[in-house]
């Protein structure tokens, strides 16, 4: 995994970052520094209570469109590709294969493939 890690000033500074919790940004920047070269994780969970950050901070990052979540429990940092370039002497493919198939890759931000997966509804107790 890469040791410097860069953030686009089109993502991290404008009113809609700005206007997330601040232990959502701290969770961003965080999440940032161990995603690999494309941008995926699989302790997404871990740097989260390693920060003191909550479940409502994650939801946010997601539902604000800064990470994409999968059943499998890795998690995408959406503008990856916007705030990092890698040297291709230097790039290393994600092992989530399953996960970045599912993705496209559009302006340096990944979108579903195909409409995202639907949420599950809640139970009505």
């Amino acid at each position: 995994m890469a040791e410097r890690r860069m953030f686009a000033k089109s993502i991290i500074f404008n009113d809609h970052f700005g206007n997330l919790p601040l232990q959502a940004q701290l969770l961003y920047f965080n999440l940032s520094l161990e995603g690999d070269d494309d941008g995926f994780l699989n302790n997404a969970w871990f740097v989260q209570r390693m920060i003191g950050a909550t479940a409502d901070d994650m939801q946010a990052l997601i539902d604000g469109g800064y990470l994409i979540r999968f059943d499998s429990g890795v998690v995408a940092i959406r503008h990856w590709r916007v705030n990092n370039s890698i040297k291709s002497d230097r790039y290393k493919p994600t092992m989530y294969q399953a996960e970045r198939a599912l993705l496209t890759l559009k302006n340096g931000t990944y979108e579903w493939n195909t409409p995202a997966p639907p949420k599950p509804a809640e139970k009505n107790n």
